[in-house]
């Protein structure tokens, strides 16, 4: 079973400090990581207050980019060392996890069309690896560089690697309904329209509506949970809230 589960920025970071690692909050993520019985496992952790914090004084977006080096380096940068710090304590932790970088891999051509080859990430995943990936810059055709959201990775990798679950492991337990109780199951985006709203960015790669847009997609279920539910994903349990777009 292959499984493609993303760690949140808000959930491995301090979002309100500028490049800070929430430690406990990380330590659980990993400790829940380790201690599952997993057969392949793709990871993919957001910019929290690493990526974010630089994109933003630079305003660069999915949909705006920059030529500026300096610029583009500053946002991979950070990105890079929250990759390290989330890759070592894996390794600390016994999980066999190795970076990934989109900045290595992906393009997006002029009309904003994403390619990502995932030869390297399939096979480091039938070798025994974790995969870790993460939001980052990526080369855009007229446009520089602009931002790739963790959430776009995620269902990249949903799709290149035919996963059989996916995961989004926020700091909210769910998608709320308008009396702030966890929708057990979404199947459609016209359920929830009235409470997400329109898709309007909360950051600078958007809120929960272009999530679940997203996620009802796939052809894999997903499912939109909290920390406490993380090791009841890995198990192979509902957790959260349940996007499948098949059960329409």
């Amino acid at each position: 079973m292959t499984i493609v589960l993303k760690l949140g920025g808000s959930v491995v970071t301090d979002k309100e400090t500028p490049e800070t690692v929430d430690d406990d909050a990380l330590d659980a993520a990993v400790a829940a990581v380790a201690d599952a019985d997993l057969d392949r496992l793709a990871l993919v952790h957001g910019a929290g207050s690493f990526g974010h914090h630089h994109a933003d004084k630079h305003g660069v977006t999915p949909s705006s980019g920059s030529h500026d080096a300096g610029e583009v380096w500053a946002i991979h940068d950070s990105m890079r060392r929250l990759n390290d710090e989330i890759v070592v304590r894996l390794h600390d932790a016994g999980v066999p996890a190795l970076p990934v970088h989109p900045l290595s891999l992906a393009a997006r051509d002029a009309d904003s069309a994403l390619s990502m080859p995932l030869g390297s990430t399939a096979t480091l995943l039938r070798e025994g690896f974790v995969p870790v990936l993460h939001g980052d810059v990526v080369a855009q055709a007229g446009a520089g560089a602009t931002v790739i959201s963790g959430d776009e990775v995620v269902t990249r990798l949903a799709r290149g690697l035919d996963a059989d679950r996916v995961g989004l492991c926020s700091t909210v337990p769910g998608v709320y309904d308008d009396a702030g109780a966890v929708i057990p199951r979404i199947s459609s985006f016209a359920e929830v329209e009235d409470v997400l709203g329109a898709s309007d960015a909360t950051d600078v790669t958007g809120g929960m509506a272009e999530k679940v847009r997203a996620l009802l997609e796939l052809d894999s279920p997903a499912h939109i949970f909290g920390p406490d539910d993380l090791a009841a994903f890995l198990a192979g349990e509902s957790a959260g809230t349940v996007v499948d777009g098949d059960a329409a």
